[in-house]
């Protein structure tokens, strides 16, 4: 089974999208359209580039955007699009965190679908107004937590929830980097400079960057709900005003435990996301840089490796699949497979049917909130001095 499957028939056209943020020089805005582009479900038809006027036309140009929807400003792209006979099906935020809450609000307003990075706003305020606006809206709004669209992790969500591990008692998880190891952000490095700046990134450095993405992996596999958090949030770089690295302990409701470290500053990690979860049947481990592999083990017994595509993947794996076995997947089609699923989501809601079960594991305004709620406990937690710390809500 392939990526193809989702829907019950092709759609009659590609949807159009547009995108906010993601112009020259932006590193995550062509992540955002390589992916979408992967399946051929999407067509990039109009965007606000960059809050730069003349950035902003020459990186619609680059694209092939026609000029009445190279927009200079994502307010009047909203406007414009939701009066459109042809305008967008779904706009694409991608932009630093402090610009994701009034785009996306302002689409939604208009009628247009929503796919927003993460985390999914400045603060937790900011979240639950969100989410109140997408609930009355009744459109389709997707978080793009990328890693929720690797077939492995998808299938550990699977093995987890038909109760092949037992019950879960012991998560651990981390996302290790390296890149901020030296003072970039001081030193006028664009994409540091924002991460670091609480104006821009919110009241999280590390933990709100990647440390969210740890966060999520584990509650989208395990299936728990967080309860409440002990952090350690540090800056090992002088002047540098947000957290660099972060060492959490963790809680769940129904009584599993846990630990999350998060860093920027650990030098030989690129880009180094795993997880492991421990049941009293048996673990599953799953390490980012190691994608087509998922580690089952078996209480008692020998670890048995799972890979993409072979032996003993499950389909809700094999939608996610579009290479055999051994020919390397990774990164752009997991971010692929979100805005495939998305696709078939929009597409469902517009036939008024139900969308093809494969496609409906996606991360929602909820898990946003969600982020929001971890991020916010561990800062909190790290400013008291390391004390438990609830989730609100």
């Amino acid at each position: 089974m392939a990526i193809e499957s989702f829907g019950t028939e092709r759609a009659a056209r590609k949807l159009r999208l547009g995108m906010v943020g993601g112009g020259r020089g932006a590193f995550i805005g062509a992540v955002h359209r390589m992916a979408a582009r992967l399946d051929d479900k999407w067509d990039i038809v109009a965007g606000a580039l960059s809050a730069d006027a003349k950035n902003a036309r020459a990186s619609a140009a680059d694209l092939g955007i026609v000029e009445d929807r190279a927009y200079t400003s994502w307010e009047e792209m909203a406007e414009k699009e939701g009066a459109r006979e042809d305008g967008i099906d779904a706009v694409s935020i991608v932009t630093p965190n402090h610009l994701h809450f009034g785009p996306a609000k302002a689409f939604l307003e208009n009628g247009i679908n929503v796919i927003c990075d993460k985390p999914m706003t400045l603060n937790l305020g900011e979240a639950r107004e969100l989410e109140q606006i997408v609930d009355k809206s009744g459109l389709v709004f997707v978080l793009t937590q990328n890693n929720t669209g690797y077939p492995l992790v998808r299938q550990a969500r699977a093995m987890v929830a038909d109760g092949t591990l037992g019950d879960i008692q012991v998560i651990r998880t981390s996302y290790v980097q390296d890149w901020l190891t030296t003072a970039l952000d001081q030193e006028g490095q664009k994409q540091a400079a924002w991460r670091t700046d609480p104006k821009l990134a919110g009241g999280g450095g590390s933990i709100g960057d990647i440390g969210v993405h740890a966060f999520n992996l584990a509650a989208f596999i395990s299936g728990l709900e967080l309860d409440e958090v002990c952090a350690d949030l540090r800056s090992y770089v002088d002047g540098r005003q947000l957290d660099d690295n972060a060492n959490v302990l963790l809680r769940y409701k129904g009584g599993a435990s846990g630990n999350l470290w998060t860093s920027q500053v650990a030098p030989g990690n690129y880009n180094r996301l795993s997880i492991g979860i421990y049941g009293t049947k048996g673990g599953l481990e799953w390490v980012g840089e190691d994608n087509d592999n998922l580690y089952y083990t078996p209480f008692g017994e020998p670890t048995r490796c799972i890979t993409r595509g072979g032996p003993g993947a499950m389909d809700v794996a094999n939608a996610g699949t579009r290479m055999p076995p051994r020919h390397p997947e990774g990164y752009i089609e997991g971010f692929g497979n979100i805005y495939a699923n998305a696709a078939e989501m929009i597409w469902a809601r517009k036939d008024n049917r139900k969308p093809d079960p494969f496609a409906t594991d996606l991360p929602t305004v909820g898990d946003g909130v969600r982020g929001l709620e971890f991020i916010e406990a561990c800062v909190t937690s790290s400013k008291n001095g390391g004390v438990w710390t609830k989730l609100e809500g």
